[in-house]
């Protein structure tokens, strides 16, 4: 029997958070200078809380209880799904087996029969893994990393730099998977964590992760149903920095999984069946579902490595197509289908080139189904709606857009680390589409589910950057803009000539903003005028250059480093009035999301002779 697999030592909870007090103000004080931030209304979010020893105290830690196979020529694989209600990861023989649950070897998928019983065919490379039910939950080592699965690889990896799969051996005579009831996986309130590109090249970055957006999620306590899913990227090429990662989700208050990117990779593989070996020794399977509430979490692995050259490509290959096709067949109707990759299946950024291969597959399997997509990869931030059309996409999507809603995460690492350094403990790292980095999450109210992103150090009200794009940023941003790191700053951003008031726009880089959101502005209490987003996102090409940049996000990457900022699809401009008085004036912007949320900031700017 095989008890705790994989688990790694780690040193108790209280040495691990790195950074006591977040400042928030600091965020807001760094894309909105001078600006006062305001806390959404109607917001749904839970209050961010400390969690302390709670997740530590009551979390379900176990393994796959695994029987050693002595038949090298065994055909099928075989075992039972039981409610382990003594938590020790072995059937005990007052504990049942589970009907009706999902089990797989990578390709087929089967479910359990009226004593938890499956069988599924053998394959030489395999990963056998269960799909976590609603109302149960997969037990997790000593690193909150979800236990759900079984590689089998008879004679181990071929010779790897950082190891690989370790050989198993014959097929188990008995693989069984242990789960506990949940009540925080019952619930159709959901909160799902989606952290993107983590991607730490050594301590020093995985140091800014835990001080930042680890620092965050170990604070909060709403995401012990669903977890934390990290979408790819984990780390950067070294794969012996796995180990540093298991120390950061050490610090989490729920499940930790993950998904393969192309820095995840053993590059020196000769094989595309062994890119990921050591990924999967290390963190799990390159794809599997799980269950939480009314949702059917899909996580993918959608990057395609040749082994010959250093380019990759978006795909699933036929394997995982079969199975994603059997996975969504066995899954209720009435069921919330959240699909994860590391690459996302079409963006704006991208908009003519960077797509999923089997697309066109992938949105036949789901239709007609409630779904929302995720990818990370890009390092910036997309909210695209079920419609939106950019040129790039027509002749895949014709005139009829997207069949529902995809979003690219904003990545814990933001700009790859980038940046000024700050008294919080990590640099500003400002990606390129303005948004500073930060963490996703998923609310999910039965099959209603609604996104909020919330940025490194704060409490998720900060949901946008105000500035001044004028004709004096403008020059200084063309004359500047191939010098990112290093520029010298423009002075008086916020200051703007009478003469220059006509070709002056305010800018509102609303980073979770989409089609349906809408942004108004009262310049010195007056009337509300609505501001015109950049990108319609009906049929038109993406619009690059000064004039559709977001100036805030500039004025710190260009002189300090991160992302040049000179297109994004969530930015909303006015044309300030023309005869506005010399001296100080106030615009008040209030941004409305898709969901009717609010979000009111303030910016104070000068009109000079």
């Amino acid at each position: 029997m095989n008890p705790l697999s994989g688990s790694h030592p780690r040193p108790p909870r209280s040495a691990r958070l790195g950074v006591g007090a977040l400042i928030v103000t600091l965020s807001g004080a760094l894309l909105a200078p001078v600006a006062s931030s305001a806390a959404p209304a109607n917001s749904t979010a839970p209050q961010a809380s400390s969690a302390t020893e709670g997740w530590n105290e009551t979390a379900y830690r176990g393994g796959v209880d695994v029987f050693e196979g002595s038949d090298a020529d065994r055909k099928t694989v075989t075992g039972t799904v039981f409610v382990d209600r003594n938590r020790s990861s072995d059937q005990d023989g007052n504990e049942r087996g589970l009907a009706g649950v999902s089990v797989s070897n990578g390709r087929a998928v089967t479910t359990t029969d009226s004593k938890g019983r499956y069988e599924l065919p053998v394959e030489d490379n395999m990963t056998v893994f269960v799909t976590q039910p609603r109302g149960y939950q997969v037990p997790v080592d000593d690193d909150n990393v979800a236990q759900f699965h079984y590689h089998h690889l008879p004679a181990g990896s071929p010779e790897l730099r950082y190891g690989g799969l370790e050989p198993t051996g014959p097929v188990p005579d008995e693989l069984n998977f242990p789960l506990t009831a949940s009540t925080e996986t019952r619930t159709p309130e959901q909160h799902c964590a989606i952290g993107a590109d983590v991607q730490t090249y050594n301590a020093k970055e995985a140091e800014y992760a835990r001080a930042g957006v680890f620092a965050d999620l170990a604070e909060r306590d709403d995401y012990a149903g669903c977890g934390a899913l990290f979408i790819g990227d984990v780390v950067g090429d070294d794969l012996s920095m796995f180990d540093e990662t298991r120390d950061l989700t050490g610090t989490l208050n729920g499940p930790a999984r993950f998904l393969p990117g192309n820095h995840d990779l053993d590059f020196d593989s000769p094989a595309r069946e062994h890119n990921f070996d050591t990924f999967r020794a290390q963190l799990g399977p390159e794809y599997f579902s799980y269950d939480a509430g009314k949702a059917h979490v899909v996580a993918l692995s959608t990057i395609e490595y040749p082994g010959t050259t250093s380019s990759y490509t978006y795909g699933l290959g036929e394997r995982q197509l079969e199975w994603l096709r059997n996975d969504i067949a066995a899954v209720p109707e009435d069921r919330a289908i959240v699909l994860a990759g590391h690459s996302p299946l079409l963006e704006f950024w991208y908009s003519d080139s960077h797509r999923t291969k089997q697309l066109q597959e992938i949105y036949d399997i789901l239709e007609g189904r409630e779904v929302i997509s995720l990818g990370g990869h890009t390092h910036m931030s997309e909210n695209l709606r079920e419609g939106d059309l950019m040129a790039g996409w027509k002749d895949l999507l014709g005139e009829d857009g997207l069949p529902f809603t995809h979003l690219t995460v904003g990545a814990v690492s933001g700009h790859w680390y980038a940046g000024r350094q700050l008294d919080a403990g990590y640099p500003t790292s400002v990606q390129r589409d303005g948004t500073p980095p930060g963490v996703l999450t998923l609310d999910i109210k039965n099959t209603e589910i609604t996104e909020r992103y919330t940025v490194r150090g704060d409490d998720g009200a900060h949901q946008l950057s105000l500035g001044l794009n004028t004709p004096r940023y403008r020059d200084w941003f063309t004359a500047n803009r191939s010098k990112v790191g290093s520029a010298p700053e423009l002075a008086e951003p916020l200051s703007v000539s009478r003469d220059e008031l006509a070709g002056t726009w305010l800018t509102t880089n609303f980073w979770m903003g989409s089609t349906g959101s809408t942004v108004q502005v009262r310049v010195d209490g007056g009337s509300p005028v609505e501001a015109e987003r950049t990108q319609q996102l009906r049929g038109e090409d993406v619009r690059i250059g000064a004039e559709w940049s977001d100036p805030t996000a500039n004025l710190e990457t260009l002189p300090h480093g991160g992302g040049l900022v000179e297109r994004t699809m969530h930015l909303w401009r006015l044309e300030l009035p023309s005869d506005l008085a010399v001296g100080a004036h106030t615009a008040e912007v209030t941004a409305t999301d898709v969901h009717g949320r609010e979000f009111t900031e303030s910016v104070t700017f000068e009109v000079t002779e």
